[in-house]
């Protein structure tokens, strides 16, 4: 098994709704794995929402602490609406992250910010929820990659079966 590249680190999540946010998003921008703190996610798991079942693909693992056994080289990047933090669009992702969320009822503890080696925010007006702040941040990783792929080909492979739009060329709208 090769070494993870990027892991998600929730902090005692509460709602089985953003969890399964998380995991479609982890599917979607191929996270290794997403670990969790505390016990409120495991109470409420019955009501899963991860509709692309990416937990046959992706490890859902309950931890202890979020920096157990992290590879050495492995960046710890929290990520938090915190006086000092970096604005995510100046931020340049780490080769291999650790990304750390806070519970969407409160703030990340300062023990935890005091272990990253960054801390960012999403530059937004009010805070976003859980899941919805995930896919930015895994979406600006993927976005600022030089290893991005495009093209019909993807398209094909992630849309669903209803899905057929084809975009028309100026020539056939003519």
């Amino acid at each position: 098994m090769t070494e993870p590249r990027v892991i998600i680190g929730l902090i005692n999540p509460k709602s089985p709704t953003n969890v399964g946010g998380v995991m479609r998003a982890a599917g979607c921008y191929q996270a290794d794995s997403v670990v969790y703190t505390g016990e409120r996610y495991d109470r409420a798991a019955r009501f899963y929402t991860d509709t692309q079942d990416a937990m046959e693909n992706i490890p859902l693992t309950n931890v202890d602490s979020v920096f157990d056994n992290l590879p050495s080289d492995m960046k710890v990047v929290c990520v938090e609406l915190a006086l000092g933090a970096t604005p995510l669009p100046q931020f340049e992702h780490p080769e291999k992250a650790i990304y750390v969320f806070g519970p969407e009822d409160h703030s990340l503890h300062q023990s935890i910010a005091d272990r990253a080696d960054h801390v960012v925010y999403v530059p937004t007006v009010g805070c976003m929820n859980l899941a919805a702040t995930v896919n930015v941040v895994l979406y600006d990783r993927l976005a600022k990659s030089d290893t991005t792929q495009a093209g019909d080909d993807l398209i094909r492979q992630s849309r669903d079966s209803r899905n057929r739009l084809q975009v028309k060329s100026s020539a056939e709208t003519a």
